[in-house]
């Protein structure tokens, strides 16, 4: 292990037998909350992650998507990897840059263990859930669910609904319902889907 890798990680929680080290998680999506887990995931010494998203960086994305002015117009999947490289440069990374559907869902999921559902489409995200649910039952999603508006940053919370889902969110404050997306209880939520993610990693829950 290089000295460059225990600086960095030298704050974090112990791991001694390298479980997050040797960790794989697979983010669907790379907006608000999508972009903020990668970050976090990064910062907290996952080995690999697989980045999935078609769009590109525009500059309504920039009041909470973890992206600058310098990555607008530029696709999702380079913007994060640029990022990520800033902060974590041993860390394995995957894109695809593909627009998430029922065809290529499974295809795009199967080698993994762990999933964070991060898209902004309500129905994308049920289908998602959905499908790797009632193809899988070794894979756990973690999912996000109402963090829309400047309501009580307290009622987000993450639930484990069924034995492999989480859900984080306050489950009611859907973006398409509530006017506008704010930062914090965007990152909030972001928060909470990375802590669990990191909790399934280390044995604490699952």
């Amino acid at each position: 292990m290089s000295r460059y890798h225990k600086e960095i990680f030298k704050r974090n929680v112990s791991d001694p037998t390298n479980k997050l080290g040797e960790s794989s998680v697979c983010i669907l999506g790379l907006g608000g909350l999508g972009s903020n887990i990668a970050v976090s995931l990064a910062r907290s010494g996952i080995g690999r992650l697989v980045l999935v998203d078609f769009d590109r960086v525009e500059e309504s994305n920039l009041n909470r998507q973890y992206y600058n002015l310098t990555h607008v117009g530029m696709k999702k999947t380079e913007a994060i990897v640029d990022v990520i490289r800033s902060i974590n440069r041993d860390i394995v990374l995957k894109v695809i840059d593909k627009k998430i559907d029922r065809d290529n869902i499974l295809e795009i999921v199967d080698k993994e263990s762990i999933i964070c559902e991060a898209l902004d489409d309500a129905m994308t995200k049920s289908m998602v859930v959905g499908e790797i649910l009632s193809n899988y039952g070794d894979k756990f999603v973690v999912a996000g669910s109402g963090m829309a508006g400047i309501g009580d940053a307290n009622s987000i919370k993450t639930v484990k609904r069924f034995k492999n889902l989480y859900i984080c969110g306050d489950d009611v404050s859907d973006f398409e319902e509530v006017d506008g997306m704010m930062a914090p209880r965007v990152n909030i939520c972001a928060g909470h889907q990375a802590n669990i993610i990191l909790r399934l990693i280390m044995g604490l829950e699952g």
